[in-house]
């Protein structure tokens, strides 16, 4: 399936440097959208800040990026976003964070043009929404309740839609995606860290480039194809997020 295909890019970013340049684009982009470099006035931040100490960031790279975020946009870098179509039909949306916008330019264009792609608009064929996944422990034998209270919380706060799947690495562990409008994505994401279901664990809490149609699972060969591409675009160090229009979750 194409969410595991383009999952595998994930799979190699463990490399220490990789992890630590992710966290600190992640950190200043979250402070700049949720509009404060202060986690307790910004959730989206809050959320971001806890998913990278859990995955051992040391605090003084968090401190770098936290102060970055504050500095101003000339220290902490330019927003740039890239739209193209790929394989004659396939959208892709690539954000980047830059103190040099010709550099990346050049870089991603580069990259679009090796694998059967070009820079066109796209933006068309994508919504922009907030996403909010949680997951929390399916084994606890009140789960289906604390999974009603959720969604419940969610749609109190103006969540949209939800989906849910079960952890692939932990098949006891239930994650839940919930998406809504941009200005929404705060209030949701309080909404559900504000509540009273003790395993929850909040994965990610984001702004997102969500396919404006659902697509028809892609053949083995344009997955392939899609990933080598979405993977060598995330391996540029300017990249922040590869969104496609084959993303379902």
């Amino acid at each position: 399936q194409w969410s595991k295909i383009k999952d595998r890019k994930g799979a190699n970013d463990t490399q220490k440097s990789i992890l630590y340049g992710t966290a600190s684009r992640d950190i200043i982009v979250a402070a700049r959208s949720g509009g404060s470099p202060d986690p307790n006035l910004n959730a989206q931040l809050a959320a971001v800040l806890k998913k990278y100490k859990d995955q051992g960031i040391p605090r003084e790279n968090i401190d770098k990026a936290l102060n970055k975020a504050g500095a101003g946009k000339e220290k902490a870098g330019e927003s740039v976003t890239y739209e193209a179509l790929a394989f004659g039909s396939v959208g892709i949306v690539v954000e980047c964070l830059t103190d040099n916008a010709t550099r990346t330019l050049h870089n991603i264009r580069h990259a679009l043009t090796r694998n059967e792609a070009r820079m066109t608009p796209v933006k068309f064929m994508f919504q922009r929404k907030g996403c909010v996944k949680v997951s929390l422990d399916k084994s606890l034998a009140d789960h289906e309740k604390q999974v009603e209270d959720l969604i419940e919380a969610a749609l109190a706060a103006d969540a949209e839609d939800f989906d849910q799947r079960d952890d692939e690495e932990n098949p006891k562990t239930l994650v839940l995606k919930f998406v809504c409008p941009p200005e929404a994505l705060s209030v949701v994401t309080l909404a559900l860290v504000s509540s009273s279901t003790p395993s929850l664990k909040l994965q990610s809490s984001e702004l997102i480039y969500a396919p404006a149609e659902e697509a028809e699972e892609p053949s083995e060969e344009l997955g392939s194809k899609m990933a080598a591409l979405v993977e060598e675009l995330q391996a540029d160090e300017d990249t922040l997020r590869v969104w496609t229009s084959l993303d379902s979750w």
